[in-house]
């Protein structure tokens, strides 16, 4: 049961080598693999978007303040940034790739309502 409950935990922190590799999972599983980041760290510096990304130079930013929420929450803003890899803008193309992840919508409500419940404005991706 503790090593379970362990091994939960590290999925819900991950090192920036996990979330790198978990990024590289998801690219495979919902995006053919095509995304394929440089670096996927976590930042503290970033109050107003739970992720950023630099399609020129492959690196994607993931903000402290998702660690500990759920790995499917955290899943979606990856899966969000890895698609700027592809798409740099939020245009029908970009939202179609997104949507490939199936919690998309849910994880989305989720931040939506976390925002506010913490009374922060919507946060942006």
């Amino acid at each position: 049961m503790l090593d379970r409950l362990a091994a939960r935990e590290r999925r819900r922190r991950p090192t920036d080598e996990g979330l790198l590799a978990r990024a590289r999972e998801l690219s495979a599983k919902f995006l053919d693999g095509k995304a394929d980041p440089a670096s996927v760290r976590w930042v503290d510096n970033q109050q107003h978007r739970w992720g950023s990304c630099t399609p020129e130079n492959g690196t994607i930013r993931i903000s402290t303040r998702l660690k500990g929420l759920p790995e499917w929450v955290i899943d979606y803003v990856i899966i969000h940034e890895l698609v700027h890899l592809l798409v740099p803008s939020h245009g029908p193309a970009f939202w179609r790739l997104v949507e490939q992840y199936p919690r998309a919508e849910r994880a989305r409500g989720f931040l939506e309502g976390f925002s506010a419940a913490a009374q922060t404005p919507p946060e942006e991706c």
